[in-house]
Order: structure tokens, then sequence, then C-alpha cells
């Protein structure tokens, strides 16, 4: 159908107002395994029409931590990206501690998670929950 796409590029807003220093280079990607659990977790609750929101806040062993839930909606100036069918969401104020990351999924004797492969990470404690990043002074 000509002009109803509903499909948002990567990095760009919802209702496509591109983010200016947003692009390819910013996206927050998952591993076709991460896209396939959160898939099969939508549909297990029988709401596949929901987000995957991943935002950062202060906390943890190292400064930073990860945080992931579904959400209905992108909220206004948020940053959609799309991975392997999945919709995920990134607020303005986590996407430059996100920027370039990828989210695994594993499962191993220790348990199932999502790994959060973050380039801008400095450190991370030894569960993979938190991360600290450099300051401008220590660089």
């Amino acid at each position: 159908m000509e002009g109803t796409s509903t499909e948002q590029r990567e990095g760009q807003r919802p209702g496509g107002e591109a983010g200016a220093s947003q692009g390819a280079a910013s996206a927050v990607s998952l591993t076709r395994e991460a896209a396939e659990k959160v898939r099969n977790l939508l549909e297990e609750d029988g709401r596949t029409n929901l987000k995957l929101r991943v935002y950062v806040t202060g906390g943890g062993c190292s400064g930073f931590q990860y945080n992931f839930a579904f959400d209905e909606k992108a909220e206004e100036g948020d940053f959609a990206f799309e991975s392997g069918g999945v919709t995920l969401v990134v607020d303005p104020r986590s996407l430059p501690f996100l920027a370039g990351a990828q989210i695994s999924y594993e499962e191993d004797l220790g348990g199932a998670r999502f790994v959060v492969v973050n380039p801008n990470a400095a450190s991370t404690c030894s569960c993979g929950s938190s991360f600290s990043t450099c300051s401008k002074s220590e660089e």
C-alpha cells in the first residue's frame, strides 16, 4: 500500500524525524538469538505489538545499569531501531551510553540472560549488568 508505511529506519524518531547525529553508527541492535527470544516472549504473552525499551540508569556496582522493559509505544524524543523483526526504543538520554551496542541472549548453567556488548563501556562488573564509562578527564 503506497504512502502508509509504519516502518522506522535505524536511528529514526517515531513520526519520521531523524536525530541530528544519529545513524547506523549509533544503532542499538539485537543478535539473531536475542531477537528470536524477544519475539517468543511477546508471542507467549499474546502482545506482539510491544516494543523493547532499552535504557540506562545510575546504579549497579560499576556506576550505570542496563534496563529492559516492554512498552506499548515510543515516547516523544525516543529513537527507534528495527532489529531482527523487533522494534527497540531508546530514550535520548540513554542513547549516548548505548550507541553501537549489540544485545545478545545467552543460556548456560548460570541461567539465561540478555548480555549487552557495549563499545562505550570502559569497564563492566563481573555479572555484566552494570558498566562505567571513561570521563573526559581520564582520556
